[in-house]
């Protein structure tokens, strides 16, 4: 081909997973080759449509240039040139295979299996008649019909040939409620449940515009649809159902704000004044460009990783083997768990409505063809066995996606972009002129570009890791394991196969100008099905017994599982890292402190706990070879996951990476003060203060990237020390300083609520602790610690012949002996009750105020005799020191 400008190039050092190889890059029609000098290394193809971004790198001091490649299935290698001329060429030829302007150029249209797949039906996998068929239409129940409407795609093109819709609703009804939804996709029939006669019927929005709108034969078509547990000549119940309470839901997977925006540009959500017996539900899964970009976050933050790996390689070649470094907070910020969540929630919704209340589900979303595909799939996933099997996922897969028209081509870029290939603008040469104009053209192509890259959206990717959620917490209910979902994964993106390639059935069963693609095309599944894969992707641990319908035996479910939305997990084999690295490590529920939740179970960044830390030593780069730090191996080329045993996890920001670890936070046991960080720190949006430190645009610095968490909360901590050590430096008294210091005393220090007194002579020292948050242990139990601690809703103390006199204006000389309150002027506006009881605070707090002083109040209070004064002013120990008087 014209576009291969140098098809070999030899002495290339590929750089993967923190190895650096030698070999040959060979470039083919559809992949790039390295095959290495080491014959016992395994060649390494890439098809080009899963290469996502080529960046051509400055030329290195070394005198090499090298190519960074980064692939759809989140693997990142480079490969070093010795010459210029030869990266120029590979970039060139690259970008000129991988930008395709015809879906006619992909592999999949000259791929010709060598030797021939053992099945070619992968085509018929999905037949309507038996699938329909199966769950029990004609048969079971005569409520649905097929119809032909559809037949040439002029009903609606992105719909498909065959549906099925309730048997009471004419062809002509369905002409006119096709105008009242979008791209005319109508309700239809998805799953018929087999327990019970609830469906999961499918549309888009309806059309109901500013002026709300409205369609009486959309209206009896849903109607009729909810219907369909009557048979469609009768009102009489088809079947018995016991304790099931009809709920029949309209879901709207949309967010409640986008759905009613819709209305604007004519389209919007369905008014329930006008479709009886039913209620709708927004779900708030967000639309394909949130998608987009969250994903992106997670690439982001993957892509970092590797580079700060391959700088730490760079730096200490031979000192350290391999280190994660990958950041958990990121992946948390970037909210992908939050979405996963969100759609198992929607599934849990409708499996529970169709099992337990034996009901219907109608879902939409927009258009029809990403939320309400995800959600329809995985909520029959759920409810019925046959489709965890794998001829059953891959009639699903089929149904629900293929044939119901998700737009492959768009979701998933398979044309690529002039976007996604960075070069660096030539230095020197022709001038500014030169220069300007080659800076216009790539604005210009951004630009061009921009259009086709809106409509990309992790869709169908996002179904496959709710699919992995459910696997993972079902592990015995699926008949095929997590390969073969990271096989299918694969090829989603390699476009080897004509499964993915389209965005409806009329595209892929009607030719232009010659025979259809699926004639042209090789089947995903007849790969899959072929006894080779077959073997690989069986589930040794599969049990399909537990999804016996008819058993009572202690936990039968009937099959039907109801996953937890709260419990999902990065897919760390599909990112090619360790479940440490991206999840966290697990840790046992008794020893799991509350500040040191597991990552996994929540989506969002969690802010750093404002409680004191111990200090942190002196960060030492002796630290980091450490047996318990983060060191992984990275001997393996191909795949970049490491062993988790080799490869202990990045901890959080708080959780220390060892006991002994220079970066540790917590477990220490030296009593030296906090000193101030070094390095600036600045306010984020979450309230958690960050380093400002710089460490430049080239390589950065490992020791910065380890530590930059551990300072934030260090220098958060520090404010704390600073924040109360300067309301102490105030002009207070010995018992307001214990007061607010109540909240940093050990342990031992606070007493339980209700706890009686202890002895008074225990209490000799309590007083003259100049450090707060230094209490002696002596004085800890001691009654005259605090007078703010006893619980003011337990019983009184013993009464005291001392706290019946009332605490004069100016205090006198206090006694030797320690003292038990403080002095604070009487506050005259405090008004309390009028008792003689004494109240629940200690000390300080020992009774009410007398009737003389209440009566300087404005309040009005009861006569009650006073009891006699004192002869004698009272000592300071005597004095209130709250100014809410004594009893």
């Amino acid at each position: 081909m014209d576009a291969i400008r140098v098809s070999k190039v030899e002495k290339v050092s590929c750089t993967k997973n923190g190895n650096t190889l030698v070999g040959t890059v060979h470039l083919t029609a559809h992949h790039l080759i390295f095959r290495y000098d080491d014959e016992q290394e395994k060649e390494m193809w890439v098809p080009y449509p899963l290469i996502s971004l080529v960046t051509r790198m400055p030329q290195t001091l070394q005198g090499q240039c090298p190519l960074t490649f980064h692939s759809r299935t989140f693997e990142t290698f480079s490969l070093a040139f010795n010459k210029e001329s030869d990266a120029s060429d590979v970039f060139d030829s690259v970008k000129e295979l991988t930008v395709a302007t015809s879906v006619q150029q992909l592999y999949a249209f000259f791929y010709s299996p060598n030797p021939p797949l053992p099945t070619n039906n992968g085509w018929s996998v999905f037949s309507p008649r038996d699938e329909f068929g199966r769950m029990g239409v004609g048969s079971r129940t005569k409520a649905w019909r097929f119809t032909d409407i559809n037949k040439d795609y002029a009903f609606s093109p992105t719909y498909p040939s065959r549906l099925v819709i309730p048997t009471r609703i004419s062809d002509t009804t369905l002409q006119y409620a096709s105008k009242y939804r979008s791209k005319s996709r109508i309700p239809a029939l998805s799953y018929l449940h087999w327990a019970n006669y609830g469906t999961i019927t499918r549309c888009s929005q309806p059309m109901v515009g500013i002026t709300q709108n409205r369609s009486v034969q959309d209206e009896k078509l849903i109607e009729a649809i909810f219907q369909t547990h009557h048979a469609p000549d009768s009102r009489v119940s088809a079947g018995p159902v016991y304790g099931a309470t009809s709920t029949n839901l309209i879901i709207d997977a949309r967010p409640t704000i986008n759905a009613v925006g819709n209305a604007a540009k004519g389209a919007g959500t369905e008014n329930m004044d006008h479709y009886k017996d039913s209620k709708k539900v927004y779900l708030g899964v967000d639309n394909i460009h949130v998608m987009r970009e969250s994903l992106a976050k997670v690439v982001d933050a993957l892509r970092e990783a590797d580079v700060l790996l391959a700088s730490i390689n760079n730096d200490l070649s031979e000192q350290i083997s391999g280190l994660a470094v990958l950041d958990r907070q990121a992946l948390r910020r970037s909210g992908w768990l939050r979405h996963l969540q969100s759609l198992l929630e929607g599934t849990v919704l409708i499996v529970r409505n169709i099992h337990v209340n034996s009901s219907h589900v109608l879902i939409h979303c927009s258009d029809g063809w990403d939320r309400t595909s995800q959600l329809s799939a995985l909520a029959q996933l759920c409810l019925d066995p046959f489709y965890r099997t794998i001829r059953g996922f891959q009639i699903l897969v089929e149904k629900d996606w293929v044939s119901f028209g998700h737009r492959f081509m768009d979701r998933c870029g398979h044309l690529s972009s002039d976007k996604f290939f960075v070069s660096p603008a030539e230095a020197g040469g022709g001038g500014g002129a030169e220069a300007a104009q080659a800076f216009l053209a790539s604005v210009q192509n951004r630009f061009a570009s921009q259009h086709h890259l809106k409509e990309t959206s992790p869709v169908f990717h996002q179904f496959l890791e709710c699919v992995r959620q459910i696997q993972r917490q079902f592990p015995d209910r699926f008949e095929f394991n997590e390969r073969f979902l990271h096989q299918l994964y694969h090829h989603l993106y390699s476009c080897q196969f004509g499964t993915f390639l389209f965005n409806c059935e009329r595209e892929r069963r009607v030719g232009e100008a010659g025979p259809p693609p699926c004639d042209r095309s090789v089947s995903v599944w007849d790969f899959f099905n072929s006894p080779a894969e077959m073997e690989q992707n069986l589930n040794p641990t599969y049990a399909p017994e537990l999804d016996d319908p008819t058993s009572r035996a202690s936990g039968a479910d009937m099959g039907v599982l109801f996953p937890n939305p709260k419990d999902v997990r990065f897919w760390n084999e599909l990112y090619g890292c360790t479940d440490e690295e991206m999840n966290g490590r697990v840790q046992p529920p008794q020893v799991l402190l509350e500040s040191e939740a597991v990552p996994s179970q929540e989506d969002e960044p969690v802010s750093p706990p404002m409680v004191p830390l111990p200090p942190s030593p002196a960060r030492t780069p002796t630290a980091l070879p450490d047996s318990s730090s983060n060191l992984a191996s990275s001997s393996e080329p191909t795949p970049r996951s490491r062993s988790p045993a080799a490869t202990p996890s990045r901890p959080d920001s708080f959780r220390p990476i060892s006991s002994t670890s220079a970066f540790s936070l917590r477990g220490l046991t030296s009593s030296t003060p906090p000193s101030p960080s070094p390095s600036p720190v600045s306010p984020s949006k979450n309230g958690v203060r960050t380093p400002t430190t710089d460490f430049g645009s080239g390589v950065k610095s490992v020791w910065g990237k380890l530590s930059s968490n551990a300072s934030a909360a260090f220098s958060a901590v520090q404010e704390a020390y600073v924040g109360a050590a300067k309301d102490l430096r105030g002009p207070i008294g010995e018992g307001e300083m214990q007061s607010r210091t109540a909240e940093l005393s050990g342990r031992d220090t606070l007493r339980a609520w209700g706890q009686e007194p202890a002895a008074e002579a225990h209490a000799t020292s309590s007083s003259q602790s100049e450090n707060p948050w230094s209490v002696d242990s002596s004085s800890s139990v001691s009654a005259s610690s605090s007078s703010l601690f006893e619980n003011p809703w337990g019983a009184p103390p013993r009464p005291d012949s001392r706290l019946l006199s009332t605490a004069p204006a100016t205090p006198s000389k206090p006694r030797p002996e320690p003292a038990r309150h403080h002095t604070l002027p009487v506050d005259p506006t405090i008004a309390l009750p009028s008792n003689n009881r004494t109240s629940g605070l200690e000390g300080g707090l020992a009774g009410m105020t007398l009737e003389s002083e209440v009566r300087r109040t404005p309040v009005a209070a009861p006569e009650v005799q006073p009891p006699p004064a004192p002869s004698k002013p009272t000592a300071s120990n005597d004095i209130d020191p709250l100014g809410v008087g004594f009893s």
